[in-house]
């Protein structure tokens, strides 16, 4: 029987970690309920308009030039606090900062401290106000704003914030990636089904690498949220969407020890058997449909049986529903010659059908054998596993430069695709896990170079690991945490 990976670690976290979760907004200017809040004084330690001689810190890590002058934010870490401060100006030039809770998607015009140089002198800064809203659960950002007395223009830095609960590369991930949860319907970007529950595995196993709990409160809002969504139990058309959310419910029973977790993913299993059958010798259909059986939804639900197995004493149902997955699943051929793993079967010769081998596919069966041998001891499912991460990592195709790129990469971090990088580097990181360590050099190639080339000033990735950065939303973020979680 597999230990609790962290059960209880949110409780013992709360009394050392202070939260600051995000409410996404419209992607619009903020107006009514949520520009008040915004521009209401906000008091977490200290409360907004705190003198910023009386801060303990001083980094200043973004700034900008308009007309000879400089606009800086200074960030008090300390105490999560930052002011607004403008040098090399004359009288009458304005300075100010912009507060936003959404990752700097939208903003009140609050114009926050806002001040002049007054005459005689070539500077002035604002008050100190306050980066995240703890009473709220707001994870925030910060800008410094700010225009030539004389002119009209408008320069303002990047968004940036404080060091708390952004100390390092995954907790800092995981801090944007918050800043795109919507606390009003427990999903990400608003709607995020599949990638949601992708999103929130990778949430959970940042509090399981990084001890920092914060934002462990996303797990009992989404799932109070959305229990009822769909078909309840968060089963839904799509099996591979039901296995997803079935894995995070896993995730969070480790983490809290809330059976309620479990047996949402017990039943999440038993949706996916009720869509096993005998064509083509076995297997799970990929919709309610019956149209296509494919790799994806078959990975997912080997892994998820496995787990499950593990965590109920005595268990041989769930066991043997891995074990006769698995058994199938070779027998189609989806795994080619190459070690890769195609998308599917061919329904009129029941092998492999040749189509793309998306990351993901490989990392989410590797993760599925990686779980068989834990339950079973197979020896053979753990050296599969190792061939597919060989084959992963090496491939030209879909590793080019020794970095992940998924097949037909988007520049926009639209579309599924985003998040399947997420699932692939999870899976070999949980492979990395077992052998020691095998795939360390590459995992932190590719975590190093997209730090390097792939980043904005508050943590945010794009779609491209080699670079250069594009525009991000929650499947590239949660993607990138993965990464940053299976990175040693």
């Amino acid at each position: 029987m597999k230990s609790l990976r962290g059960l209880a670690v949110l409780a013992a976290l709360a009394v050392v970690t202070t939260a600051a979760p995000a409410l996404a907004g419209p992607a619009q200017a903020v107006s009514g309920a949520a520009g008040a809040r915004a521009i209401a004084t906000i008091c977490n330690r200290h409360c907004d308009g705190r003198d910023p001689a009386l801060s303990p810190a001083d980094r200043q890590p973004v700034s900008a030039t308009l007309y000879g002058r400089r606009f800086t934010v200074h960030v008090n870490d300390t105490d999560s606090m930052a002011w607004a401060a403008v040098d090399g100006g004359t009288a009458t030039d304005e300075v100010w900062l912009d507060r936003s809770f959404d990752g700097g998607r939208t903003w009140a015009d609050s114009r926050l401290g806002a001040t002049a140089i007054p005459a005689g002198a070539s500077g002035t800064r604002t008050a100190m106000f306050n980066v995240d809203d703890w009473a709220n659960q707001g994870v925030g950002a910060l800008r410094a704003c700010g225009k030539a007395g004389n002119r009209p223009e408008i320069t303002c830095t990047a968004w940036t914030r404080s060091t708390w609960n952004a100390g390092d590369r995954r907790t800092a991930a995981a801090t944007a990636l918050m800043m795109r949860y919507n606390r009003a319907n427990g999903l990400f970007d608003g709607n995020g089904w599949w990638t949601g529950a992708n999103a929130l595995t990778a949430l959970i196993e940042n509090i399981q690498r990084s001890g920092m709990g914060s934002y462990g409160y996303a797990i009992a809002n989404t799932y109070d949220k959305n229990l009822n969504a769909h078909q309840g139990q968060f089963r839904n058309e799509y099996l591979d969407d039901t296995g997803w959310w079935g894995l995070a419910w896993v995730a969070a029973y480790d983490v809290t020890g809330d059976v309620r977790y479990l047996n949402t993913a017990k039943a999440d299993s038993d949706f996916m058997y009720s869509y096993w059958d005998n064509r083509c010798g076995g297997g799970v259909w990929w919709k309610t449909d019956r149209a296509q059986k494919n790799a994806i939804e078959n990975s997912l639900y080997i892994q998820l049986n496995a787990e499950l197995s593990q965590r109920i004493p005595g268990d041989t149902l769930y066991r043997g529903r891995a074990q006769a997955a698995w058994n199938w699943f070779q027998s189609t051929g989806m795994l080619n010659s190459s070690n890769l793993v195609n998308d599917g079967i061919n329904l009129n010769t029941c092998r492999n059908n040749g189509n793309t081998t998306w990351t993901y596919n490989q990392g989410v069966l590797i993760n599925a054998l990686v779980e068989l041998n834990r339950l079973t001891g197979d020896a053979n499912a753990l050296s599969t596993a190792r061939r597919i991460g060989d084959a992963l990592t090496t491939s030209s195709y879909l590793s080019p430069g020794g970095i992940l790129r998924e097949p037909n990469e988007s520049n926009t971090c639209s579309g599924d695709g985003a998040s399947f990088k997420g699932a692939a580097i999870r899976g070999l990181g949980a492979l990395n896990t077992v052998t020691g360590g095998a795939y360390n050099t590459y995992l932190r190639r590719n975590a190093d170079t997209a730090y390097a080339n792939n980043r904005d000033s508050l943590d945010n990735y794009g779609s491209h690991w080699a670079g250069p950065l594009t525009p991000t939303n929650h499947s590239c973020q949660h993607s990138a945490l993965d990464l940053l979680n299976a990175a040693p």
